[in-house]
């Protein structure tokens, strides 16, 4: 493990895990509780899926926004090279 690298334990929906990276504290405890508060409205509106389905749909959102940042990021570059 390098240097920059560290281990974060975070509770998520009942379980413990440890992450290794290189964010900060404050960021993995931000992520974490984002994560929390999705899973929970995950539930609340659909209480019938699985444990497994509230983590795809969870993934499925995270990767969409993350479609949605490149695209903005992109347009930004695109807009800045045009001037």
């Amino acid at each position: 493990m390098t240097a920059n690298k560290r281990r974060f334990k975070a509770e998520i929906d009942g379980h413990t895990y440890t992450i290794i990276g290189t964010a900060s504290d404050r960021h993995m405890q931000t992520v974490t509780r984002m994560m929390n508060e999705q899973i929970k409205q995950l539930k609340k509106l659909a209480p019938d899926l699985s444990d497994q389905e509230v983590a795809t749909l969870l993934a499925f959102n995270a990767i969409s926004d993350q479609v949605d940042k490149q695209a903005e990021l992109l347009k930004m570059q695109t807009d800045d090279a045009d001037k």
